[in-house]
């Protein structure tokens, strides 16, 4: 069973910065397109950034600018780059393939103060 372990996650202030890391126990990121997923409290997960394959991102409205994904197959990781975080990107990141076949790990938590 593939599992998801992300990392990075911390306490900073508003206009911070901070790097996840998505680290997976087998290689399906270079097979499958990967997503870092924010759940804000009391909110539902939501998609932030895609990498696919080829490498093509995409990234939500809100983090437009600021995020950045990317991967590195032959460690199994993906990362997201932080910059600019606002109080709004507080709660927990997961990454998974999408759609998201595999098991969630248990996601890193990130807190922006203002």
């Amino acid at each position: 069973q593939v599992q998801l372990v992300e990392s990075g996650g911390g306490l900073v202030q508003a206009g911070g910065s901070l790097r996840l890391s998505c680290a997976a126990s087998a290689s399906i990121f270079s097979i499958r397109t990967v997503g870092w997923y924010h759940q804000a409290p009391g909110r539902q997960r939501e998609l932030v950034a895609t990498i696919t394959i080829s490498g093509t991102t995409t990234y939500g409205d809100s983090v437009k600018g600021r995020f950045a994904i990317s991967r590195d197959n032959a460690k199994n990781t993906v990362y997201l780059q932080m910059n600019s975080l606002e109080p709004e990107d507080t709660g927990v990141y997961y990454c998974n393939t999408i759609p998201s076949v595999y098991a969630w790990g248990q996601g890193t938590q990130v807190t922006v103060s203002s």
